[in-house]
């Protein structure tokens, strides 16, 4: 039997969570394991109890959603997020995946895409609400004409980035300095108009520019 998926429910309003939190005990391959009500408690509880999924609300006290996911980048990289929040704003969907949200619904949403949700999130995919993956791929859309500047060279690194390399293993491959490397990186993020590599690799992705399979 696969075990459970263990998720943390987070957002300010108690009965916000409660319904949550109710909705998910339905299923049987879900369970919740704690749950939080500020951006401070979230990063908490997540180092702590190592979840799987967490479902994040963006509007909470002491730190945000946003301030959240950046946090737990650095401190719990292997959590998976799922942004469940009322804002639709370009500013928002963006600046949480930016942050590294694996999933983004609005309040509303039919308890089955929200289930759908953690499933594919939790076994390493990410999955966007139709409307909200519309106004981000508007938003991806207005970088594509710097993409074409990109040089060959640029190119390369952005496949072994694509590939999850560092830094270092870019240089070994290419045979140039980690700085060059590192130079090449802040050139790229400039041209595709991302925030980070991950979000610098999406773009480069839906453009057409990397491949995102694995190297045999």
């Amino acid at each position: 039997m696969l075990s459970a998926i263990r998720i943390l429910v987070a957002d300010d309003h108690p009965i916000v969570r409660d319904g949550l939190v109710a909705v998910l005990s339905t299923q049987p391959d879900f369970q919740v394991v704690a749950e939080a009500g500020t951006g401070a408690e979230v990063v908490r509880l997540v180092a702590e109890l190592r979840p799987d999924v967490v479902l994040l609300d963006l509007a909470m006290p002491e730190m945000d959603g946003v301030a959240a996911l950046e946090r737990l980048g650095s401190c719990c990289p292997d959590v998976r997020a799922i942004v469940l929040t009322a804002f639709d704003s370009d500013e928002r969907i963006v600046g949480a995946v930016r942050a590294g949200a694996k999933g983004y619904l609005l309040k509303g949403a039919p308890r089955q895409e929200i289930f759908n949700a953690i499933r594919v999130v939790h076994a390493g995919g990410s999955l966007l609400q139709p409307i909200v993956a519309t106004r981000l791929m508007e938003r991806v859309a207005g970088a594509s004409g710097t993409a074409a500047q990109l040089t060959e060279r640029e190119r390369e690194v952005l496949q072994l980035l694509a590939q999850g390399k560092t830094n270092k293993e870019i240089a070994v491959a290419l045979v140039i300095a980690e700085r060059t490397v590192k130079f090449h990186v802040s050139s790229i993020l400039g041209k595709l108009g991302a925030g980070n590599r991950t979000e610098a690799v999406t773009v480069a992705a839906q453009q057409g520019i990397v491949n995102l399979s694995r190297p045999s």
